[in-house]
């Protein structure tokens, strides 16, 4: 290989076969980088160039309902309930009406829609999966709620201030419910109330309302059916007479010992004997019957306590 050369100015160069040898190896370099260039600005725009893959499908969305209810407490849809079904973003099916003898309701394009047995969210249910079925709306939002209902029903009896029938809208289903729209028991009403229900297999529950209250034990205020009859007895009572300051009649409250019955009824006069205290008492067998009472026992229903008057 020639040496390097030093020109005029002292600098060294390169001989000229080597200065070409060295061009052409940086034209080549330089060539194949614009290469990869190229290679990768069509690969690029080949793939833009692809039609992107088509998306899965969506299956379409179940008819929605309204929120979940609690399906114990709404009542049953039957001929004669006032209805309102709406139908959201289409008002033309906005309906409102009353239940046929057949439980049916009349409905814009679905026609006679059966809503017998149902509750209002079961309603709803059914007429959003009607719509959808029949393809009239895509995605149905329906609510279905009671206008007035008058398949629901009990009665009360008794020792109410406004004895009668009453209706089960789902919002006054409980006992204390039906007790407080009838206005509540009288003076002379029990403190245990007595349901009938006479669907099915015949039932009898009694509730000491009083009670209930008195031991916060709320889990006793027991729903109501359709059919059920609410009976409010006559308290029960006891009789104080002989030597005693107030004989009478009076009202009988749970645990009622005889010193308490003798103080309800003014306590003793100066000329009674504590000893000839006694109590005529009705038995099972229907016989009444003559007992000699302590001032701790228990009075029971109908008692009729006696108190003598000493001799001296």
């Amino acid at each position: 290989m020639d040496a390097p050369q030093a020109d005029a100015s002292g600098v060294a160069s390169l001989p000229p076969m080597q200065t070409q040898n060295t061009v052409r190896a940086m034209r080549k370099h330089f060539l194949q980088g614009i290469g990869v260039l190229v290679a990768c600005a069509l690969a690029g725009a080949a793939s833009a160039a692809q039609p992107a893959a088509p998306r899965a499908a969506t299956p379409p969305s179940p008819p929605a309902t309204p929120p979940a209810a609690n399906l114990a407490t709404e009542p049953l849809l039957g001929p004669g309930d006032t209805v309102r079904v709406i139908v959201a973003e289409n008002p033309d099916l906005t309906t409102e009406g009353r239940l046929s003898q057949r439980g049916s309701l009349g409905m814009p394009l679905l026609g006679e829609v059966a809503l017998t047995g149902r509750t209002l969210t079961k309603a709803a249910e059914f007429i959003a999966s009607e719509l959808l079925r029949n393809r009239y709306v895509r995605n149905p939002h329906v609510s279905v709620s009671l206008i007035e209902a008058r398949s629901q029903r009990v009665q009360i009896l008794g020792h109410v201030a406004k004895p009668g029938q009453y209706a089960l809208d789902g919002t006054n289903n409980h006992l204390t419910d039906i007790l407080a729209l009838a206005g509540g028991r009288t003076t002379e009403g029990s403190d245990v109330v007595v349901v009938t229900r006479r669907v099915g297999a015949p039932q009898r529950i009694e509730v000491d309302v009083a009670g209930m209250y008195r031991d916060g034990d709320l889990s006793r205020d027991i729903s109501l059916e359709a059919g059920d009859m609410v009976y409010v007895p006559t308290a029960p009572v006891f009789y104080v007479y002989g030597a005693v300051q107030r004989a009478g009649v009076y009202r009988l409250t749970p645990d009622t010992s005889v010193r308490a019955a003798l103080s309800i009824g003014g306590g003793l006069t100066q000329r009674a004997s504590q000893r000839g205290i006694s109590i005529n008492r009705r038995m099972p067998d229907g016989k009444v019957r003559q007992v000699t009472a302590r001032l701790d026992d228990e009075v029971e229903a109908n008692d009729v306590i006696f108190v003598k008057e000493s001799l001296f």
